[in-house]
């Protein structure tokens, strides 16, 4: 019998472990009551939820919610190469991202794809390059990578995509092993390798990067999670328990290290500032980050998933420096006490109570966790309750997003998930190397599976990794692409808002940061009303379309719409009588473009 975490966070604190408090007892008491106290409703959430209409609600499916977009159709031809070798790197286990861009400003979402390449451990032949893929408006993409000049250069890990020198084009950062490049985007569309100038390399090796305005100068900054090193001379040798063979090496075996924090000096330059800023005092094995606000103070602070020792909750201090609470705030561990191998993030309202509260994946047995901010800097861990616990208990998970993919005014949840050990099902049953993808419809109270009418593509199993959202067809549903390892990107193309409106809004900074992260958008359609903070980065080494679409259901007026800009701009524009079904550019100060 498994026993309830409360019991093990008891035990941990007589032990003197962790430094577990009597409010961590009582948390992981409070959410064993609910999950126990709760059998009805988690059997109901043990079964799929019955076929959807388009719209996302019960009764008989007419099509499913998401239709793969095939390569032959779309043109995207490229794949992922791990690089799998016998000498067991672990980067090989990690895959890679994705990223939605508009990188020439034609209002079509264009796709990045990142590959492994070059590095001291990996000398491919033929070489392998990552891809750029420009959106020719009707469904198909072009191989842009040559011409634009972001094919890589190095084992590739992710994406982050922001306007870092304000000129209106968004420029591209790739996290690699051995050292990261800057591509800036030179608005004919080019790029140009400016690593060096701007001083943002991160040697070593990175793993997610967001772009956010954490001192709120109007500038974009840039983070950067540090897994570690696992190079060819920091490579170990690890066997199996059970078989004797050689096998990736679980890694606790890795030291601890720093992630990065570069402030951007407004003139194509950054300094290092993980020091004074207080980011380096923290030492983890980074991969996921999203920029968030948790205790709406208008500074932006970061949620970051750590493999096998406790994420970290860095609070923005406002004076430049930032402080881990990750503990005290009760999303470091797990309800029992113990380190878990954190990989996506995210960060959404959504129960819509005004607050920010955080997702992390993890791997199989650890359970994800849908933490519910409880307004004073502390979370609570709500995955049993909310119908998420128990059907991914056994699955490993890596991109994460919540987005409304039905477009009625509620974010939902998209998971990747699969297995990093390509020889787990040989020493542990009822665990999978590849595992379906997960999609859940937020009800308002609980997180419902709907895999059953998502489509095919959910019934298929996978070496998922990475997920990037957006709109690549201009329909205001918002579509997904799904990295592999070492496979084929998987372009899923949303069917489920049909029938229901929306209104897309493309947000530009001005005094602001330029691409409004940490912008408050509220939006009122009749009964009808939400909020949504802008936030930035999320899922697993991957970017999304900036673009935000406010869902409506069936109602066919958005009465008002409200955007609070981030500081130091704190300009408040408010807006009636607005078009629905369609995209609008909002400028800072300017309107409606």
């Amino acid at each position: 019998m498994r026993l309830p975490s409360f019991f093990f966070a008891l035990s941990r604190d007589a032990q003197g472990k962790l430094g577990f408090t009597r409010r961590h007892f009582l948390r992981a008491l409070g959410a064993n009551l609910c999950l126990y106290g709760n059998w009805p409703l988690l059997r109901a959430l043990a079964s799929p939820r019955p076929p959807a209409t388009k719209n996302g609600y019960p009764g008989q499916a007419d099509k499913p919610l998401f239709e793969e977009v095939p390569s032959a159709k779309s043109g995207i031809t490229w794949q992922h190469v791990s690089g799998r070798s016998a000498d067991y790197y672990l980067p090989e286990t990690t895959g890679a991202g994705c990223a939605f861009l508009d990188y020439d400003n034609d209002g079509w979402m264009d796709i990045y794809l990142v590959n492994s390449g070059k590095c001291d451990f990996y000398d491919p032949n033929p070489p392998l390059r990552n891809a750029l893929y420009k959106n020719n408006r009707d469904g198909t993409f072009t191989d842009a990578t040559e011409k634009a000049g972001v094919a890589g250069g190095g084992y590739g890990m992710g994406a982050a995509v922001g306007d870092y020198n304000r000129d209106g084009f968004p420029d591209l950062y790739v996290t690699q092993y051995e050292h990261c490049i800057l591509y800036r985007n030179n608005g004919d569309g080019t790029f140009t390798d400016v690593t060096e100038k701007a001083g943002v390399a991160a040697p070593g090796w990175a793993s997610s990067a967001v772009w956010f305005d954490y001192d709120n100068d109007g500038k974009l900054d840039l983070f950067v999670c540090r897994f570690g090193n696992s190079g060819k001379s920091e490579n170990k040798y690890c066997e199996d328990a059970q078989t004797g063979e050689r096998s990736y090496c679980i890694p606790t075996v890795y030291p601890r290290v720093s992630s990065w924090l570069f402030h951007n000096n407004g003139d194509g330059t950054f300094t290092d500032v993980s020091e004074e800023s207080g980011i380096a005092k923290s030492l983890g094995k980074a991969w996921g980050v999203v920029a968030t606000d948790i205790n709406n103070d208008g500074c932006m602070d970061l949620f970051v998933a750590n493999d096998t020792v406790e994420n970290f909750l860095f609070l923005n201090k406002k004076n430049g420096k930032f402080v881990d609470i990750g503990l005290e705030s009760g999303v470091a561990f797990s309800q029992e006490g113990r380190p878990r191998s954190g990989m996506g993030v995210d960060s959404a309202d959504f129960n819509q109570d005004g607050w920010q509260d955080l997702f992390v994946t993890n791997v199989d047995h650890e359970m994800y966790s849908i933490y519910k901010n409880n307004h004073d800097q502390t979370f609570d861990d709500m995955t049993g309750p909310l119908g998420v616990g128990r059907i991914t208990r056994l699955m490993s998970g890596w991109g994460v997003k919540f987005f409304d993919y039905d477009n009625d005014g509620n974010v939902d949840l998209f998971l990747v998930n699969g297995h990093p050990d390509d020889k787990i099902e040989q020493h542990l049953s009822h665990v999978m190397y590849k595992e379906p993808l997960l999609l859940f419809h937020n009800t308002g109270h609980v997180f419902e599976n709907v895999n059953a009418s998502a489509g095919p593509a959910f019934a298929q199993n996978l070496a998922g990794r990475g997920l990037a959202i957006g709109d690549f067809d201009n329909d205001g549903a918002v579509d997904a692409l799904v990295t592999v390892n070492g496979g084929a990107p998987l372009l899923l193309r949303n069917t489920a808002a049909q029938g229901n409106h929306w209104l897309g809004v493309h947000l530009v900074g001005k005094k602001a940061n330029p691409d409004a992260v940490g912008a408050r958008i509220t939006w009122q359609a009749g009964d009808l009303k939400r909020t949504r903070l802008k936030v930035s980065g999320g899922s697993y080494l991957s970017s999304h379309d900036p673009r935000e679409v406010l869902g409506i259901g069936a109602r066919t007026k958005i009465d008002r719409l409200e955007i609070r800009w981030p500081l130091p701009s704190g300009r408040v524009d408010s807006f009636t009588d607005l078009p629905i079904d369609r995209y609008v550019t909002i400028v800072e100060g300017s309107g409606i473009q």
